[in-house]
């Protein structure tokens, strides 16, 4: 797969209700060892992230995490924009920054959430 098709197949694991199918497409998509850091969270391997999915379907039933750009990529390393929504209301939005594992899945994702800071006069 190339890396627009891992990330699409690591954005649906977050709208995947279902922990079975959730796993199969992390499968592809997350590295074994692979770190995912936001804000609220780290998680330190692919069955973390599976749990703090779980937790996020559990705490904001109802919401969706959608993509809103392309992947952008170089080097192993890559970038995308998304949005939370609850039906279609924004709740949130940010943007994750990442880099790929030697076979080509997510090896890290370091997520920001809101817009860019202002900057300083």
């Amino acid at each position: 797969m190339d890396t627009n098709e891992i990330v699409a197949a690591y954005g649906a694991a977050w709208n995947e209700p279902d922990e079975a199918k959730r796993t199969a497409l992390l499968d592809k998509a997350w590295s074994d060892d692979g770190i995912y850091n936001d804000p609220t969270a780290t998680a330190y391997g692919r069955d973390a992230l599976i749990t703090h999915i779980a937790g996020f379907h559990a705490a904001m039933p109802g919401h969706t995490i959608d993509l809103t750009s392309g992947v952008d990529t170089y080097d192993g390393v890559f970038r995308f924009a998304w949005v939370m929504r609850n039906g279609n209301e924004v709740t949130l939005e940010g943007v994750d920054f990442g880099e790929l594992a030697p076979d080509g899945r997510i090896q890290r994702i370091v997520g920001f959430f809101g817009p860019f800071p202002t900057l300083a006069a």
